[in-house]
């Protein structure tokens, strides 16, 4: 398995990952030209494991200059719990480390109990302290 940062060529290939395997809690559409300006904005945020030449699992980790942000994590059905999504997560948080990143949040549902044991298991304990709010536009 290779990890790596994605291409614009990647896309098509992390659109039908994420359309098949992302959180039944997302509720923003996974567009083509948001991957197209996150990769012109933040080459490095998007990362993509790679088994047999072909995407198995991809994660956003982005840098907004003060803090390193994870989330849209998906791992194609057959090859979870083979290390690949925690890998993942430590490739990005040594990516968003060199960018200068001190603190990374993962953004996850809170009622997705998947993900949660998941992100527990990787070190991302659920902050009881700060609560996200959101508004879509």
């Amino acid at each position: 398995m290779k990890i790596r940062t994605a291409s614009v060529a990647d896309l098509p290939a992390v659109l039908g990952l994420w359309s098949r395997e992302r959180s039944g809690h997302a509720s923003v559409s996974d567009r083509r030209e948001h991957l197209e300006r996150l990769l012109e904005r933040d080459p490095d945020a998007l990362l993509v494991a790679e088994a047999e030449a072909e995407i198995v699992a991809a994660l956003i980790a982005a840098w907004d200059g003060w803090r390193g942000n994870m989330y849209r994590l998906a791992v194609r059905l057959d090859r979870r719990r083979q290390g690949i999504g925690r890998a993942l997560v430590r490739a990005g948080e040594e990516s968003l480390h060199r960018r200068g990143a001190v603190r990374v949040t993962a953004l996850v549902a809170l009622e997705d109990e998947v993900a949660g044991g998941f992100w527990d298991a990787a070190g991302y304990p659920l902050d009881r302290e700060i609560g996200r709010r959101v508004r879509n536009l």
